[in-house]
């Protein structure tokens, strides 16, 4: 039964690649025609495959309904909480998991930092756009046109000397992070906090959410704070895998090992 399996879900991405006849599926399986039928026959009355007028198949309007389906019941919160209780008991500082909508970023989840000197937040409350290190990450990911309409509409508070300026300013720096794949806030909306952030990203590469490290300088220096992005990154990265099926859920991974 699980050779079954396996051969028939071999089929999906063999017609990822586009459109293939019985023959060329039955090749790449390695086995009868007869069987190759069977197996897409059994696709084809699930609607995970469709049989085209040419007698060649391709995949099935069904699957990526699917998709879809599961994409938009995906609960990012729910996945990322975990990866970002094991980062705060790693680093002990503030961590925040935050979201796009709309024109705003929002916080999702947060977990409290150790130290009784902690920086202000609140779940549900939207981020200082332009300087916050989860808004530059979830900006920069917009396509060109909507970073630049974007940057136009908001205001620029100049929260302290390092608040970034203007339009301009905002858009080299949605630029640079854009290309680097992390961002900070270092004094920018307080100068007493620091903040480094890491991108969660989908399946299909775009980022649906950023998780940062927040912790005042009298705690840790800024130098000192930057020292943790690669455990930050990792962290993010792990959620991303998770988030998009590409690793093994905690518990399954626990019963292989």
């Amino acid at each position: 039964m699980s050779q079954t399996v396996d051969r028939a879900l071999s089929i999906l991405p063999l017609l990822a690649e586009g459109p293939a006849d019985l023959g060329k599926v039955a090749d790449r399986l390695g086995v009868h025609k007869s069987t190759a039928l069977r197996l897409l026959r059994t696709l084809h009355e699930h609607g995970l495959v469709h049989r085209q007028a040419d007698q060649r198949y391709r995949l099935g309007a069904r699957l990526f309904a699917l998709a879809q389906e599961a994409v938009e019941h995906l609960d990012v919160r729910e996945i990322a909480h975990p990866h970002l209780v094991a980062l705060n008991d790693r680093c002990g500082h503030t961590v925040h998991l935050a979201v796009h909508e709309e024109d705003e970023v929002l916080y999702i989840d947060k977990v409290e930092s150790r130290y009784p000197v902690r920086m202000y937040s609140r779940i549900g409350k939207p981020v200082a756009t332009t300087v916050a290190a989860v808004a530059k990450l979830l900006l920069a990911d917009l396509p060109e046109a909507e970073r630049r309409a974007l940057a136009e509409r908001l205001d620029y508070p100049q929260y302290t000397a390092r608040s970034t300026p203007n339009a301009a300013a905002f858009l080299k720096e949605l630029a640079l992070v854009r290309g680097q794949g992390w961002a900070t806030d270092l004094g920018g909306h307080e100068e007493s906090i620091n903040c480094v952030a890491a991108p969660v990203r989908g399946p299909d590469g775009r980022v649906v959410a950023a998780m940062s490290v927040s912790a005042p300088n009298v705690v840790v220096t800024a130098e000192e704070l930057l020292a943790l992005l690669p455990l930050v990154r990792r962290t993010a990265d792990a959620v991303s895998r998770e988030y998009s099926g590409s690793a093994p859920a905690p518990a399954e991974q626990a019963s292989t090992e």
